[in-house]
């Protein structure tokens, strides 16, 4: 990911300046390394090890998801909505 994509996610998303730890930047973070490598999937449908990595990146961002529904759910809702993730 290139910094400068990287720091507008992180701008978009925190909640204060400097942010760069709380739930939906993380949760940001991982929407775009998940779908870059859901893109690089379907062209390389053998390659094991990535598909490995991008479920351990979905099973961190549902855990990370999980926590913010029991902190906050109208924020855990507004990031479903803001990043279109379904459920």
């Amino acid at each position: 990911m290139e910094k400068e994509v990287k720091a507008g996610i992180i701008a978009e998303f925190a909640t204060h300046e400097g942010d760069t730890g709380s739930p939906e930047v993380q949760v940001a973070l991982l929407t775009h390394r998940i779908n870059h490598l859901t893109e690089h999937l379907k062209v390389h449908a053998k390659d094991h090890h990535s598909r490995r990595g991008l479920l351990q990146m979905v099973g961190s961002r549902r855990s990370l998801l999980n926590y913010l529904k029991e902190l906050d759910i109208e924020r855990y809702r507004a990031l479903v909505a803001k990043l279109d993730i379904r459920k």
